[in-house]
């Protein structure tokens, strides 16, 4: 009995194992603590925690979030045509072998043709759609002002696990006054839609069937 048990636990962590990510990490930060400490003077304002009253909320410090608008659209397309033709005429005669042994070739005459002809095509498109919104965090503030973000989102529906992740450079003058940026504006931008549960694995060739596609040399 505690080996079936045992059996279905393993079963059941397989069957909700989060999909690997090669997105930047970490996925999230805690800000950083201001040097300044918070005084217990009965204030409402307070240094350590305000911010000048003409500064906007764009994201700039670690731990700080920003909203990324995700409007991606690709689309590629190669289209190739080869063609070749080639031919070729050989021919050759024997007049006389006078003095030889090999009389008896006179008068031989020899041809040959050859021809070759050779016509190939191609095409390949690839579309790609990916639309909506993700708020991620600031986990790193580069030298020059540049925020290294990262953030997931992950939604479960009924057995089944959507992972919405995202990381990538953002300048931050490219950041609007509602704290948001478009992804096509971010530099070295990952961004991943994975699923796990019962339907994405089964869209996933077995193990065994991979192995014998990989060897097998038909």
């Amino acid at each position: 009995m505690k080996r079936f048990i045992l059996l279905a636990c393993v079963f059941s962590a397989a069957c909700t194992s989060v999909p690997p990510t090669n997105v930047h990490q970490p996925m999230s930060a805690r800000p950083a603590a201001r040097d300044i400490a918070p005084v217990a003077n009965g204030s409402i304002y307070q240094a350590a925690s305000s911010r000048p009253l003409f500064e906007d909320r764009r994201a700039r410090f670690v731990g700080d979030t920003i909203t990324v608008k995700i409007t991606e659209n690709a689309s590629a397309s190669k289209k190739a045509s080869n063609k070749l033709d080639r031919s070729g005429t050989q021919s050759a005669s024997v007049k006389s072998f006078a003095g030889l042994p090999l009389t008896g070739l006179g008068g031989l005459d020899m041809s040959m043709a050859s021809e070759t002809s050779f016509s190939g095509k191609g095409e390949a498109a690839n579309n790609a759609l990916f639309t909506g919104n993700l708020t991620v965090t600031v986990i790193d503030v580069f030298p020059n002002g540049n925020l290294l973000v990262s953030g997931e989102k992950q939604i479960s529906i009924g057995e089944e696990q959507e992972f919405i992740r995202l990381s990538g450079v953002v300048n931050p003058t490219f950041i609007n006054s509602a704290n948001t940026v478009e992804s096509a504006k971010i530099a070295d931008a990952r961004i991943e839609y994975k699923t796990s549960g019962q339907v994405a694995e089964g869209q996933v060739m077995g193990w065994l069937a991979r192995f014998f596609l990989s060897v097998l040399p038909f």
